[in-house]
């Protein structure tokens, strides 16, 4: 029988076989759930980490499993696990949430927990085009990067750098499209993606900025799979072996429209803990539930826009979401922390004890280059460099809070004081652990701006400590 509002539940069914649901399903047996546990996934496939098919594309052969990666053997954990029956609808209210799969089976529980994971974008016409997201993709692409081999990758960013830069080291003819100015800048700003764009030419990466792709056409029949031509809104037509379309992603929510408030993005708004806070635009019909339908809905991972003591609502996506974020949202779902979406001043006078927070983390390997990106950069923010880029070794952007201050801060030296969003390091490997320790204490960081800006200062030494 269902399970009242506040008891713990007696069965959970996890929509999402990748890191962030396999994370959720070991965290709920590593806390004592008892229950039924299920478990569906859409790819037919164990749970792997997805970083690796696009950074180690040639080096890796077949995906890197968790259950040898985290030790999370997923058979022994769920008590009814369907890694090839996706989610095709969810209905959830007082009593129960109900689940239908592909199969046209309906799997009832006390309490879902969306980790859903992500889709790739892929436009309408650009049928010819491949993507980059899952181990049968990556196997494909694999098979294609060859020297000589014409590859056209639309969309300089995370993935269509890293891609490019793999598939060019492999002596493929690698052209990549930007309808930007510049390598990331949705992801980096301006300034700091222009200062990427050289890593293209030095890697034998073609870089074709400021055009937008207008369509993309298939090969002759019997042409190797994938390959086609590339029209550009300017005219010019790129003929490939292979064209990749690395545009974006999505959270995989499509299957919920009607039953839960999808933001625009398509994801969902839930609180600190992870659970479905409900919140909805005027115009959609969906998300007026009851709150006892509330608390039976929880989101983790790529789906889920949660709130953060430091970045507010953060979009998933980023891998230490899906790494992390289980964690909190299974002690709160079994009532072992029933405040754990409060915020930390709350939690302090209630003498409990604090959550761990994670500042957003993207690391990529790019062209000959690491970077690591802790925080959130905001096209409002101010951007200086820690480091040169056009020196040997290493640097940084810190991107500042550009808030309106009647009454700047100044350190009894008279150096700026300045509270830093998100911090990205270029090939700088020595000092991620600390930013790291920086980025995830759950309050602002602030530093004192001439120290920060010096590369010889470690920059845990310029934290400013009023």
């Amino acid at each position: 029988m269902p399970s009242t509002p506040g008891q713990v539940p007696s069965s959970v069914v996890v929509v999402g076989a990748g890191l962030a649901g396999a994370q959720t399903s070991a965290a709920l047996r590593q806390h004592g759930f008892e229950g039924h546990l299920t478990v569906l996934g859409a790819e037919g496939l164990p749970p792997y980490d997805r970083p690796p098919l696009s950074k180690e594309l040639l080096k890796r052969t077949e995906p890197v499993w968790l259950a040898d990666d985290l030790g999370i053997d997923l058979p022994a954990l769920v008590d009814d696990l369907r890694l090839a029956d996706p989610a095709t609808r969810l209905e959830a209210d007082r009593e129960q949430v109900v689940v239908r799969t592909a199969s046209g089976d309906d799997v009832m529980a006390d309490a879902v927990v969306l980790a859903c994971g992500s889709a790739p974008l892929r436009p309408a016409g650009w049928d010819a085009a491949m993507t980059l997201h899952t181990a049968g993709d990556a196997e494909r692409l694999r098979a294609a990067a060859v020297p000589g081999t014409r590859i056209v990758v639309v969309g300089a960013g995370w993935i269509g750098a890293e891609v490019a830069g793999v598939a060019a080291g492999a002596g493929a003819q690698v052209t990549v499209v930007e309808a930007g100015p510049v390598p990331l800048e949705r992801q980096l700003g301006r300034h700091v993606g222009g200062l990427l764009a050289p890593w293209y030419d030095a890697a034998g990466v073609t870089l074709v900025t400021d055009v937008a792709v207008e369509k993309v056409l298939p090969g002759p029949a019997g042409d190797t799979p994938g390959g086609g031509s590339v029209v550009l809104a300017d005219g010019r037509v790129l003929e490939a072996d292979l064209v990749l379309a690395a545009v974006g992603a999505r959270p995989a929510s499509g299957w919920l429209a009607g039953s839960l408030p999808l933001e625009s993005n398509g994801g969902l708004r839930v609180n600190r803990a992870g659970r479905l806070t409900g919140l909805h635009s005027p115009t959609d019909p969906a998300g007026r539930l009851h709150l006892d339908a509330l608390r039976r809905v929880w989101a983790v991972g790529d789906i889920a826009t949660r709130e953060h003591p430091v970045f507010g609502p953060v979009p998933g996506g980023h891998w230490s979401a899906a790494l992390h974020d289980p964690e909190v949202t299974v002690r709160a779902l079994l009532g072992l922390d029933e405040r754990a979406a409060e915020p930390e001043h709350v939690r302090e006078r209630l003498g409990l004890a604090p959550i761990t927070s994670h500042a957003p983390y993207v690391f990529s390997q790019q062209l000959g280059h690491d970077l690591a990106l802790f925080g959130v950069p905001s096209p409002f923010d101010e951007v200086v460099l820690r480091g040169t880029p056009t020196a040997s070794g290493g640097w940084a952007a810190l991107y500042l809070e550009n808030a309106l201050d009647r009454h700047p801060r100044r350190t009894p030296e008279g150096h700026r004081v300045a509270t830093v969003r998100a911090v990205l390091l270029v090939d700088s490997p020595r000092e991620v652990g600390q930013v790291r320790k920086l980025m995830n204490r759950g309050v602002p960081l602030t530093v004192d701006l001439e120290r920060a800006l010096d590369p010889t200062v470690k920059l845990k030494d310029a934290v400013f400590r009023p």
